[in-house]
């Protein structure tokens, strides 16, 4: 590390969760860049379909007689004029089944692959390291996007940094874990999750209004020239000026169960609490991917003469923002009294109370489009971080990282790929029709399925009970405990990662005893920990 960091060691801490942060939102404004500039990229490079568009902003829509996406074809879309002015053009409008595999199944494949991997590796080798090489990748691919020639080659790079990202949050949060102390981490993993929203909300005004400024006559591949460049900065900052936290080793005490053989992850998957939930969450993960990867183009193609940038950018980022934090603070308070249970609870309320303004986004103009979609954004956002906090407390510590690897690998594979029956489903029933399906219609759904998994999870457990000891089966342990939710109440290293697949390691007060319970349960002190509820 830098000698002079050394002098301000108080403030280390607080540096690292400010670069960690900086560099996950770049991650993230490299991932959503397509959607805003999507339009100009396929005319460059020749991919997606054509459709009749408003080139001026001169007329109100209001006022034209026709409106360009009523028509269907080039000749007629010329035609159309207003008092002999043209108001109209055939062009490619960023959409189609190219954008769709752009955007989705080419990044998330690679993305949810890789982070596997990653999450095995990082056992071995320096995870500061580490960070900063998979820093390198995905900023130089996002540089090397901005020179592209072909559409091929821009689903190669956008490969590149989806194996690059995938280190980005695993790697991070694993150094955070060490650092920072329990009574804290809460805190520190809210700001750091907030890069999601930091990076697809800047990604509107940076993918709009830099692209429209047209530097040295790039257009919009100076947004990933200079978000790339900004990202090897970062990558350079971390390799020099972060040190790698000291981990401690695991006991062996959690690796078995009563019966003497170890807690598989099959066992822990194959519960129906842990099947319900992955695929509620995967239904609510396609319908934020949906809106992510369709709102700009949407806005533009429905209100061509309005600059919504700003108010997607705002309700993105603030509003977004503010409902994860409540989300997890409303999960934490009503947890103690209601047990686990409370948090599918939670999740259920907050995504049915989202999915009429959600609709309403899509259907209403403008200024009520915006209005509701902060109504919406505000309680659909509160979703992520309970989700993994009800699979850490399901989920035995031996087996943890792992299962939370199966999680979002089911979840991304599905949730993110989704959307590509957007294009087909458009053909038939409209954009509109079909951003409602997949978009509004899925929070709907999976508000259903989270309220069915209430029904699998346990409420509060009586605290006077001892659990009873299992007698036989290897599944004894998790049938015995599992609902009632587990002693994780620390995140150290490991166990908070989403899909590094590397097995967590704790404290010795938190490690597990041979007979496959937390040794903190016989002990009064230990019962007091803070309970953790974010990723």
């Amino acid at each position: 590390m830098i000698p002079i960091l050394d002098k301000l060691s108080g403030f280390y801490n607080s540096y690292v969760l400010a670069l960690l942060t900086i560099g996950y939102i770049l991650g993230e404004l490299g991932h959503y860049l397509i959607g805003v500039t999507s339009k100009q990229t396929a005319i460059e490079l020749d991919y997606g379909d054509h459709a009749c568009q408003q080139n001026t902003s001169m007329f109100n829509r209001h006022e034209l007689p026709t409106q360009c996406s009523a028509v269907g074809n080039e000749s007629s879309c010329y035609a159309l004029d207003f008092n002999g002015t043209g108001y109209c053009e055939w062009n490619y409008n960023g959409l189609g089944i190219d954008y769709q595999i752009l955007a989705g199944p080419t990044f998330i494949l690679i993305f949810t692959i890789a982070g596997v991997f990653m999450g095995f590796a990082a056992d071995k080798y320096n995870r500061v390291k580490m960070l900063t090489v998979c820093t390198v990748i995905f900023g130089i691919a996002m540089i090397l996007q901005g020179t592209v020639k072909e559409y091929w080659q821009l689903v190669l790079l956008r490969m590149v940094m989806a194996a690059g990202e995938s280190g980005c949050n695993p790697l991070a949060t694993g150094i955070m874990s060490d650092i920072f102390p329990e009574d804290k981490r809460a805190l520190v993993m809210a700001i750091f999750n907030w890069g999601i929203y930091g990076g697809y909300g800047i990604a509107f005004p940076v993918g709009r209004y830099i692209t429209k400024l047209n530097f040295w006559n790039l257009g919009w591949r100076v947004c990933y020239l200079g978000a790339g460049v900004l990202t090897v900065i970062m990558a350079a900052l971390t390799g020099t000026t972060l040190r790698e936290p000291e981990r401690k080793a695991i006991g062996e005490g959690d690796r078995q169960t009563a019966s003497g053989k170890p807690v598989s992850l099959w066992q822990v998957i194959k519960n129906p609490a842990m099947i319900m939930l992955m695929i509620a969450a995967s239904i609510r993960h396609c319908g934020g991917m949906t809106f992510a990867y369709n709102a700009d183009l949407y806005y533009n193609s429905y209100f061509p003469d309005v600059d919504l940038g700003w108010w997607l950018f705002g309700v993105t980022i603030g509003i977004g923002s503010v409902g994860v934090v409540v989300g997890g603070i409303v999960s934490d308070k009503i947890v103690a009294k209601m047990g686990i249970r409370s948090r599918a609870f939670v999740l259920a309320v907050s995504q049915l109370i989202a999915t009429l303004p959600a609709f309403g986004s899509v259907y209403f103009d403008p200024l009520w489009a915006m209005i509701t979609l902060g109504m919406s954004y505000f309680f659909a956002e509160m979703w992520f971080g309970i989700v993994f906090a009800i699979v850490v407390e399901i989920v035995p510590l031996r087996v943890r990282s792992s299962t939370i690897g199966v999680f979002l690998f089911v979840m991304n594979n599905i949730g993110g790929n989704l959307p590509i029956l957007v294009d087909p489903v458009a053909k038939v029933l409209g954009y509109r029709g079909s951003i409602m399906i997949f978009y509004a219609g899925f929070y709907g759904i999976s508000s259903i399925l989270f309220f069915i998994t209430c029904f699998l999870l346990e409420g509060k457990p009586d605290d006077a009970q001892e659990p009873e000891s299992p007698k036989s089966h290897p599944d004894a342990v998790l049938n015995a405990r599992h609902m009632h939710g587990h002693d994780n109440s620390v995140f150290s290293v490991d166990e908070t990662l989403p899909s590094n697949g590397r097995p967590a390691q704790l404290p010795q007060h938190l490690q597990m005893s041979s007979n496959g319970y937390d040794k903190s349960q016989h002990s009064p002190a230990r019962q007091n920990g803070a309970e953790s509820s974010r990723l």
